[in-house]
């Protein structure tokens, strides 16, 4: 980030999910839940994307057309996830026992200082690193190839109909009365993990987007972004906690042996290596 505004767009990105995380925090404390962390995920990147865009304009430059375009797609995908998953914490009476696992206990047994430390400023930093695509470009006022923007933005859109369609589909089999122990239809039966295989493509193209438009230096920058984020998805608490979870289950095997397990594909057409 060359222009002036960098700096400054970024301290103010900082603020916004600092103010996120402790409000949150505050929710945390008085319920109980410390899974409320989870529904301030996509809305610390909303603030975090608003904040850097008004330091801008008060810096008195203009947003660039990129700039709105990265505001746009971080505020649907951010409002989105956090209305699906604030709902999913509000209809449960317990908190998620990844939590308790993580923290040794529930949050109302534990200190408050291992719960910010370990739950809300871990969250906000990864905010913060994952989130630099969308803070460079709107802080960058530099032209963009525009089909890097193009390409970034069908990645987004693709991820991000993926992933609100396996939320939806996940939601209709929970409430589901007499639901079997697997999901295995719709987006299901193509990925044991499409949720967070759609978040993986959104992250990709906000950062061809935001970092790969705005130049070598900054795409280089900020390619810790999409890389922290799939090893996050895949490797810590996306696929691995989710394979963990259901190992076991009635179908379990047969349901491995026949679907892929993150990138989509038809089960009928899925080669003996895949």
């Amino acid at each position: 980030m060359s222009e002036a505004s960098g700096p400054a767009a970024l301290i103010a990105a900082g603020g916004a999910v600092f103010l996120v995380m402790a409000a949150t925090a505050a929710i945390t404390r008085r319920t109980g839940k410390a899974a409320y962390v989870d529904a301030a995920w996509g809305a610390a990147f909303v603030a975090l994307g608003w904040a850097a865009a008004i330091t801008v304009i008060a810096g008195g430059r203009p947003l660039s057309w990129r700039a709105w375009v990265l505001l746009i797609l971080v505020t649907v995908w951010g409002t989105r996830l956090s209305w699906h998953l604030a709902r999913r914490v509000l209809a449960s009476d317990h908190d998620d026992p990844r939590y308790e696992e993580f923290l040794g206990g529930p949050v109302s047994t534990v200190p408050l200082s291992r719960v910010l430390a370990k739950v809300f400023g871990l969250q906000a930093l990864l905010v913060l690193i994952v989130g630099l695509p969308v803070v460079v470009g709107i802080a960058r006022a530099a032209t963009s190839p525009w089909l890097v923007v193009v390409l970034g933005g069908a990645m987004w859109l693709a991820g991000a109909v993926i992933e609100a369609t396996a939320d939806a589909q996940l939601a209709a089999h929970r409430a589901e009365p007499t639901r079997p122990g697997l999901l295995t239809t719709g987006l299901w039966a193509w990925s044991r993990h499409p949720n967070y295989f759609g978040d993986f493509c959104v992250w990709w193209g906000l950062w061809l987007v935001g970092g790969a438009a705005s130049g070598l230096r900054d795409g280089l920058v900020s390619l810790l972004s999409p890389v922290l984020m799939s090893w996050i998805l895949i490797a810590v608490s996306g696929v691995r906690l989710a394979e963990k979870r259901m190992r076991g289950r009635p179908g379990w095997t047969a349901y491995v042996a026949r679907t892929p397990i993150f990138v989509p594909w038809p089960p009928s057409r899925r080669g003996p290596s895949r």
